[in-house]
């Protein structure tokens, strides 16, 4: 394969980086969005559909699939094409599929639409830290990853509150919660159109991994319906657990072996076992894992353990909102000034495990007060480390290199959190109803439908059996809080274990014997050459490019 060459883009001014970076800042927000506003208004949606509740759980489920599945390949996809055209396709694929989804007439309509919308969603979560990656150099990134940690937050935590609102205003109905990220995300199309400028890797002869694609999408796929459904539609130790378990590790070993031996791999086994990058990925699905897992459970606790209102709940979970947008920004600022990196990893590392340790004391008495310090104690962890984790990686390696390397950590994230939620809910579910069938037992009431799924519907049962559901929720969260804690701890070892660095003030590897040497410099662990200076002027050990 002959050598790559570099199509270079119109450098783009100060004021166009910022008109992109706001471009890309809004369909990450809309993206994320999709995924946390319907959470709130699913029970309507279903019930509006007559779905049962095994769609309701596939119509969480099949976004979840098809964009933890599609990360890495948009990934490599923007290292081989243009990164501008793959980010204007995935956002019209989220467009179509978002309208669709609003239209839905049937529960098994929505479950397609909301899979396609989740291939757009993968693409967008991935290709807008590689299009920032490209624009921008890492040293400077530092500042805009608190922008993007803060539009994530917001995201994440503002989701459930817009949803609450969406179904309790008449006027609007559940369909808006697919169609109200339409709009903006139309207007960011246009507006990455205008301003967003990139350079294009020209490769002749290039080969697309589609063995390799298709091995990585099935193995994960069938890895992520494994964790949805077990220990609810099958025990843990059961042939249908063997069956997928077995059958996916099967699918990802074969694809490693397929990796391993492609020109063009979707997954670069050498990026990924490189020391930063490999211990990027151990602290993002720890982190995943523990963020996603115990976070996904306040609204429910909020809801169900403390009797507060879908909009109340939204609100009450502010807390953990400005802990990420603060430390996200601020610790931005901070390595775009000191150009270091690790320290920060590292306190938001402990900082999360404090938050965590804080929040697993909690029942269904506790002070609102003592709660919202938990959260934002998390809050301010989780901006501290989700998006620099990325950026350790992307000082590591060349630019042709970058959306690999990004989506890797990405998928990892996401595939931690879905672990994460599969795994603690299924634990909270096991104590929530051993707890309701213990205490009904004690008050002399029958435990038939007490513990199972109609516990939800609280407004069906007697007073008496309301209290007693509400305190087995709200005292079995601070449980799945201490695992979280427990699981974020690998975080902390991970990022302790991270090579101290400055991050460069280039956009790419200068040249071909830079990229050598910090291919030897993973190796070896000592430093060929110092920092870029800003004027792209190499060092000490460097020759004039």
């Amino acid at each position: 394969m002959s050598a790559p060459t570099t199509t270079d883009a119109a450098p783009m001014s100060h004021r166009q980086t910022l008109e992109a970076l706001s471009g890309l800042l809004l369909v990450l927000f809309v993206a994320m969005l999709s995924s946390t506003v319907v959470s709130i208004a699913l029970p309507q949606i279903m019930g509006a559909l007559n779905g049962s509740q095994i769609q309701y759980t596939w119509v969480v489920t099949a976004t979840l699939l098809t964009a933890t599945a599609s990360t890495p390949i948009w990934g490599k996809l923007a290292d081989l094409f243009s990164k501008k055209a793959l980010i204007q396709v995935a956002i019209v694929i989220f467009v179509l599929s978002s309208a669709a989804a609003g239209l839905s007439q049937s529960a098994g309509q929505l479950i397609a639409a909301r899979a396609v919308q989740g291939i757009g969603v993968g693409g967008l979560q991935a290709l807008v830290q590689v299009a920032i990656a490209a624009m921008i150099p890492p040293r400077e990134r530092g500042r805009y990853n608190g922008y993007l940690g803060g539009v994530m937050a917001v995201a994440t935590v503002g989701g459930p509150l817009l949803g609450g609102l969406i179904v309790d205003t008449s006027w609007l109905g559940w369909r808006w919660c697919f169609y109200v990220g339409v709009p903006f995300a139309v207007v960011a199309l246009i507006l990455l159109q205008l301003t967003l400028h990139l350079p294009v890797f020209r490769r002749d002869n290039v080969k697309i991994d589609y063995a390799g694609a298709a091995l990585i999408a099935a193995g994960v796929s069938l890895l992520l319906i494994w964790i949805s459904f077990v220990d609810s539609s099958f025990a843990w130790v059961s042939w249908q657990s063997g069956a997928m378990l077995g059958g996916a590790l099967v699918l990802l070993a074969l694809a490693v072996r397929v990796e391993s031996r492609a020109a063009e791999p979707i997954v670069p086994l050498a990026i990924v076992r490189e020391r930063t990058t490999a211990l990027a990925i151990l602290g993002s699905l720890a982190v995943g894992m523990a963020m996603f897992g115990g976070a996904v459970f306040l609204g429910q606790y909020f809801q169900i353990g403390r009797g507060y209102s879908p909009t109340e709940a939204g609100l009450l979970t502010i807390p953990m909102m400005a802990g990420v947008l603060a430390s996200s920004i601020i610790a931005g600022r901070l390595i775009t000034r000191t150009g270091k990196i690790k320290p920060f990893i590292v306190l938001g590392a402990v900082v999360l495990v404090v938050g965590f340790a804080l929040l697993s004391t909690i029942d269904h008495q506790t002070s609102l007060v003592f709660v919202g310090v938990g959260m934002f104690t998390v809050g301010v962890g989780v901006g501290m480390v989700m998006q620099n984790l990325v950026l350790a990686v992307q000082n590591t390696v060349a630019l042709k290199d970058i959306g690999a390397a990004s989506s890797s950590v990405a998928f990892f994230r996401s595939l931690g959190g879905t672990i994460g939620v599969s795994v603690l809910g299924a634990v909270l579910a096991h104590r929530v109803t051993d707890q309701i069938t213990h205490d009904l037992a004690a008050a002399g009431s029958p435990t038939s439908g007490g513990g199972g799924s109609s516990s939800l519907n609280l407004g069906a049962l007697p007073p008496a059996v309301q209290d007693i559901v509400r305190a087995a929720y709200g005292d079995a969260t601070g449980h799945i809080f201490l695992i979280s804690a427990a699981i974020a701890v690998i975080g902390i070892l991970a990022a302790v274990l991270l090579k101290p660095v400055t991050l460069r003030s280039s956009l790419d590897l200068p040249d071909a014997a830079r990229s050598t040497a910090v291919a030897a410099d993973a190796i070896d662990g000592a430093p060929a050459f110092d920092e870029v200076t800003p004027d792209r002027t190499p060092r000490r050990g460097s020759t004039a490019s």
